[in-house]
């Protein structure tokens, strides 16, 4: 396999082709790049970035595409995927940028509204107070979109990592992180078969001063997350919704969470706020020769599968 790394969509982005068809590395770069012009909210040129500031916006296949499947997973998560918790991670923590506090009247007063986003095949628009964040589905979202790249030119051994996000065409070995050692991994495992979809969603990745403000935003309490530490999704869905439904599900109450993981079509590695792990009981279907990493073998943590 060869492998590139570069940084794209503000993280690491490594594609990993068989050595035939390397000379595509560079046509998934494109389409990320490509992909970030549309659903950025940092670059000043990108098409959600200008909604955001101007409140309307002509929008492009990748922008109604997301924001399409944004609604949608709104809906099956009960709300809990909400992208118009911008209004908080943007305006208020400014994750990525001026970062600080939220003090608990400004959480109170933020607007977090999905209809106050509307939008057709053609523009977009938002209300007064609305900003949108698709940081929860957009790395899974131009993954995919490599992904279908490359199967449409015939290719079947890739792996594209976006941070969290990763997409297995053809079967490969992958490390859960531990949130709490630098370089160090949890678990790994094997997956079971071709065309896989791995995410990754935690509250040690991205905070202010202590993950008590972590990025992940309960959009209906109007807060960050502190029930669970990192969800590991793996199944067959596409890398956007793992990664959707991952987000979701680390902002849910925790009776929620496994209620709704349990009724999707996934497997799931689950680390607690008090370190206990939970593994799904159809792991099998999609991790095998799961092993316990030196760490934590090291640093156990109760484990339950």
């Amino acid at each position: 396999m060869v492998s590139r790394t570069q940084v794209i969509m503000s993280t690491f982005i490594t594609i990993s082709v068989d050595e035939k068809n390397a000379n595509l590395i560079t046509d998934g770069f494109d389409i990320i790049k490509n992909i970030e012009m549309s659903l950025s909210s940092y670059n000043p040129k990108a098409r959600i970035y200008l909604l955001n500031k101007n409140l309307h916006v002509e929008v492009d296949d990748n922008v109604y595409e997301s924001l399409s499947l944004c609604k949608k997973y709104y809906a099956a998560t009960d709300g809990y995927f909400d992208i118009t918790v911008g209004s908080i991670t943007k305006d208020l923590y400014g994750f990525g940028e001026s970062e600080r506090v939220a003090t608990p009247l400004e959480l109170q007063d933020a607007k977090v509204d999905i209809d106050g986003l509307r939008f057709n095949e053609k523009e977009a628009f938002i209300d007064k107070g609305i900003k949108v964040d698709l940081g929860g589905m957009g790395k899974g979202f131009a993954v995919d979109k490599v992904a279908d790249y490359y199967k449409s030119k015939g290719v079947n051994s890739a792996v594209i990592s976006a941070s969290g996000d990763i997409r297995c065409l053809s079967v490969c070995k992958m490390d859960v992180q531990d949130p709490f050692v630098e370089d160090g991994s949890l678990l790994s495992f094997e997956t079971t078969k071709d065309d896989l979809g791995i995410t990754t969603s935690g509250n040690y990745n991205r905070y202010v001063e202590s993950t008590k403000n972590n990025h992940l935003i309960d959009p209906k309490a109007k807060k960050p997350q502190t029930s669970f530490i990192s969800i590991t999704l793996i199944g067959e869905l596409s890398s956007s919704d793992l990664d959707a439904y991952a987000t979701a599900a680390s902002v849910m109450p925790t009776k929620k969470t496994y209620e709704f993981l349990d009724a999707l079509e996934v497997g799931y590695i689950i680390m607690q706020s008090d370190e206990e792990i939970v593994i799904s009981k159809n792991i099998a279907k999609y991790a095998k020769n799961l092993t316990v990493s030196d760490t934590l073998k090291k640093q156990p943590r109760d484990i339950k599968k």
